[in-house]
C-alpha cells in the first residue's frame, strides 16, 4: 500500500511549507523519467495544500474575495532527473508580495538521505476580479494569512 502523500522526511526549513507527492505513471515519459510538465502539477498540489493549510482553501478563498488567482509566469529549472514511484517533497514559500501579485518559490527534493534537488522554479500569481478579470489588490486577510511562509 502507498502512504499518503503527506512529508515524511525531516522538517521544512523556518519560513517554507512542504507536501509530498509520488511521481505517478501519468507523469513520466517514454524514457521512465518525470516529464517537465508534470511539475506544474507538483507545484498546484503544494500551492492547494498551502492555502489550505493557512485556513484559506481554494473554494473558500474565491468564493469570500470574489476574485482569481491566474498565473501570470511560470519558471522552472531542472536539476535531475525523478523516476517512476520516486516520492519528492515540494518546499513552497512566498518571496514577494505587490500590491496584486505574489510570487511562490519552489524546490523539488527527492525523499531520502542526500534529498536530490530534482527541480526548482517559481509561479507569479495575479489577483484578477472575476467578473473582468483586472487586476485587483490582494486580500489583506490572505496577504497576513501567508506571512508564516514569506522567506528569500
Amino acid at each position: 500500500m502507498i502512504p499518503p502523500p503527506v512529508t515524511a522526511g525531516p522538517q521544512p526549513p523556518p519560513g517554507r511549507f512542504r507536501v509530498g507527492e509520488f511521481v505517478r505513471w501519468s507523469d513520466i515519459d517514454l524514457a521512465g523519467i518525470i516529464c517537465y510538465g508534470a511539475y506544474v502539477r507538483f507545484f498546484e498540489i503544494a500551492e492547494s495544500e498551502l492555502f489550505r493549510s493557512i485556513g484559506w482553501p481554494f473554494s473558500v478563498l474565491f468564493e469570500r474575495f470574489d476574485f482569481w488567482l491566474p498565473r501570470a509566469a511560470l519558471h522552472f529549472e531542472f536539476r535531475s532527473p525523478a523516476l517512476l514511484d520516486d516520492r519528492l517533497d515540494v518546499e513552497m514559500w512566498v518571496s514577494k508580495i505587490g500590491t496584486s501579485s505574489l510570487r511562490l518559490q519552489f524546490e523539488v527534493h527527492k525523499d531520502g538521505p542526500e534529498r536530490a534537488l530534482t527541480a526548482e522554479g517559481y509561479a507569479v500569481l495575479v489577483a484578477v476580479a472575476r467578473g473582468d478579470l483586472r487586476p485587483i489588490p490582494l486580500p489583506p486577510e490572505m496577504v497576513a494569512a501567508l506571512e508564516p511562509y514569506r522567506s528569500q
